[in-house]
């Protein structure tokens, strides 16, 4: 009897033992599985692809004069190598260009609700200005240019430059803007006149300059590549870009925006455009 009964009792110890062990070895296994669930959280942002919305506003530049595919200039090339990056799914672009369109013009215009409520959801905003306010400067001096008259102007394109910021920042606090700078357009009419160069590098410092008061935005410098190219880059007006160059633009604000900006867009950011333009 005694002999059953510590066999009984060691059975018991032993079952006990197993269950611990048992009970030991699945917390551990679920453990395991939580931490790997946990790892699975915490993979990174563009692990998987996010829509996002850009807003393109100004002159002929975003219109796309010039462009023999009448898509728009230099956006489906952005578009293409923005959908080709690491994180963005598709980038969803509502055009706002206007030829002809100076800084005072793009400002007024910003007052659109159309406009207003396309930056409103925008992660990014473009803009293209300026260039037209030297074209006003050329024709209305044409016979007697000097840099008194376009300094005149660019103190005027500092203003309006810097209302348009303070305009895109009250409807998007948080969207990138991003500027594409001034090239020399007189290139073919007045290529041995060495102050035209020197006027366009001091609008686009001033463009600088107006930038730098505010975060989130940054500078597309395209000056060079119409300055320093062999190839034919203009249209046949000689003031637009053709094809070719509003290609090289497009590479010249993706590589801006790669360095710069790309990874700075956080996944609380992206939204889902309404259609493109």
């Amino acid at each position: 009897m005694k002999f059953k009964l510590l066999i009984f009792i060691l059975s018991i110890f032993i079952l006990a033992s197993c269950n611990i062990q048992t009970s030991s070895n699945f917390a551990k296994l679920n453990q395991a599985k939580q931490t790997a669930l946990t790892a699975k959280n915490e993979l990174p942002e563009d692990f998987v692809p996010h829509d996002i919305t850009i807003v393109s506003a100004g002159d002929s530049l975003t219109e796309g004069v010039g462009d023999s595919t009448n898509r728009g200039g230099y956006i489906p090339y952005l578009k293409d190598k923005l959908e080709h990056s690491k994180g963005i799914s598709e980038a969803h672009f509502y055009n706002f260009g206007v030829k002809g369109n100076r800084s005072d013009q793009l400002l007024t215009r910003l007052d659109s609700k159309k406009i207003e409520s396309a930056i409103g959801k925008a992660n990014m905003v473009i803009v293209t200005i300026g260039g037209n306010d030297m074209m006003k400067v050329v024709r209305e001096n044409f016979s007697d240019l000097n840099f008194h008259a376009f300094e005149k102007q660019r103190l005027l394109y500092k203003e309006n430059l810097n209302e348009v910021i303070v305009k895109i920042r009250d409807e998007n606090p948080n969207s990138m803007i991003v500027l594409v700078g001034l090239y020399n357009p007189f290139l073919k009419w007045f290529a041995n006149i060495n102050e035209i160069n020197q006027i366009v590098d001091e609008w686009n410092e001033t463009s600088k300059e107006i930038l730098g008061k505010y975060p989130n935005t940054y500078f597309v410098e395209i000056e060079d590549i119409f300055q320093h190219n062999a190839e034919n880059l203009l249209y046949t007006d000689y003031f637009h870009p053709n094809d070719k160059g509003y290609k090289l633009i497009a590479e010249r604000v993706y590589d801006t925006l790669e360095k710069e900006a790309l990874n700075k867009l956080s996944k609380g950011l992206y939204t889902v455009g309404n259609g493109e333009n």
